[in-house]
């Protein structure tokens, strides 16, 4: 058995961390009503773009603008966000799991990365890092996604890459994260959209529709990319939150485990002090 002071050495650890963990939780807590307010606000706008914009072009007829099908190359272009820093549960291993269990293979991916944690494992495993945004991450912007979004789009017209997808984390509330692929480019639609699309009325642009689409695409790409950095700050919050209540609340049940412990040694030292005195008077008489 350890010693009473082994055990109260290794109470006053936890103690420390737990204390850590504490101010971990409210700092994630703080933050993480900010950034649920945010994403909550801008939630119904993202959507509602996402459904007008695929129903547009679901009415557009058989269009040949280079946004709507796959480039010649192979490589495939993977917007992946995730978090700067750990100890935030499995927040940043399933956006790499996602990524890896994919069915895209490691040799045509190209990683544009937000968030150097999902940076480090990706490498680690052989992805091709195109270009890292991390810093981007601590303070999305519209403007931010505007700028990624016309890399990752430059890439696509100049033949680099055939596809874009995104990879994010889905806030749905505090307690529930989805990890989430989506693809951007080409743009696809459902069998429902095409059947709903057939019975109304063609879309006609003007002044055509190659000068419109080359305006409409990158909004809407941007627009959708922005909501997934609003999502993931929150999610990443919330999971840090959720991480450091939990090794709160382990720390907590360690204590009172060792606290039990100390005070079994405790009682079984003093019963053997008395032992010993009880002995040593019987043995004097």
């Amino acid at each position: 058995m350890a010693s009473m002071r082994d055990i109260k050495r290794r109470k006053g650890s936890i103690q420390s961390t737990q204390q850590i963990t504490k101010a971990m939780k409210l700092v994630s807590t703080v933050k993480l009503q900010k950034a649920r307010s945010r994403a909550e606000q801008s939630n119904p706008y993202f959507n509602y773009m996402y459904q007008t914009v695929t129903s547009m072009l679901a009415r557009s007829g058989s269009m040949e603008h280079p946004y709507l099908k796959p480039g010649a190359s192979q490589k495939k272009a993977i917007i992946t966000i995730a978090s700067n820093r750990g100890l935030a549960g499995g927040y940043n291993s399933n956006i790499v799991k996602l990524i890896t269990g994919s069915g895209i293979a490691r040799e045509d991916a190209q990683i544009y990365v937000i968030g150097r944690k999902a940076k480090e494992v990706l490498a680690r495993k052989g992805y091709e890092m195109k270009q890292d945004y991390s810093d981007v991450i601590e303070g999305p912007t519209y403007e931010d996604a505007s700028r990624i979004c016309k890399d990752v789009l430059e890439s696509f017209a100049k033949g680099e890459i055939g596809e874009i997808y995104l990879a994010y984390t889905h806030f749905k509330n505090t307690v529930s994260h989805v990890p989430t692929l989506m693809k951007l480019l080409p743009v696809e639609f459902d069998e429902a959209e095409i059947q709903a699309a057939e019975s109304n009325v063609l879309m006609n642009y003007e002044p055509n529709e190659e000068e419109a689409l080359d305006m409409i695409i990158p909004k809407y790409m941007t627009s959708l990319f922005y909501g997934a950095l609003v999502e993931a700050v929150a999610s990443e919050n919330g999971a840090r939150m959720q991480a450091m209540d939990s090794a709160t609340s382990n720390a907590e049940e360690m204590i009172s485990d060792l606290t039990l412990k100390y005070n079994r040694a405790r009682q079984g030292s003093i019963t053997q002090e008395l032992t010993e005195i009880i002995a040593g008077a019987e043995a004097i008489s």
